[in-house]
């Protein structure tokens, strides 16, 4: 199986694969409105703006597993997030990250990229995937590492 073989869904509810991100970098991150974290959408947003065009996507999955900081339904998510930090990159339907109802993207995504002491569970809001044009998960950050410092590495990679 790879990551290409997962299928998503978008905020606004249409079924998409991970196979229309082939030959792309990829940065997977779960997202909230309302974590100490919730600026970096402007990091990201930045990031998304300077490599879209060299086949680089920022794909956000909200999720609602960490302290009820994203308790808004899909359509508000999408209109706070462009609202405040224009954003354009694609958005998901807010997901489960961790836990026995993980959507089968994040098991992936923690099977091949373990946290600290190599536990797999996300651990909080805007933990972030790297993975490279050929689907491999290269590297995983946590949460209050900015998008900013993850610049190197998707450069790198591009």
């Amino acid at each position: 199986m790879s990551i290409y073989d997962i299928n998503v869904k978008t905020i606004k509810g249409d079924e998409q694969s991970l196979a229309q991100y082939k030959g792309n970098v990829l940065l997977i991150v779960n997202t909230a409105s309302k974590c100490g974290f919730t600026k970096q959408y402007a990091g990201l947003q930045a990031l998304y703006e300077k490599y879209k065009d060299e086949h680089f996507e920022i794909l956000g999955f909200p999720s609602n597993q960490f302290a009820g900081q994203e308790p808004e339904e899909n359509e508000e998510i999408l209109s706070f997030c462009e609202l405040n930090f224009g954003v354009t990159f694609p958005l998901f339907t807010k997901t489960d990250v961790k836990g026995s109802a993980a959507h089968p993207l994040f098991q992936y995504l923690t099977d091949h990229a373990p946290g600290l002491l190599g536990i797999k569970a996300v651990k909080w809001n805007f933990t972030k995937f790297l993975v490279d044009r050929n689907g491999n998960v290269i590297k995983r950050y946590a949460p209050n590492v900015s998008p900013e410092k993850i610049e190197t590495d998707i450069k790198q990679l591009l």
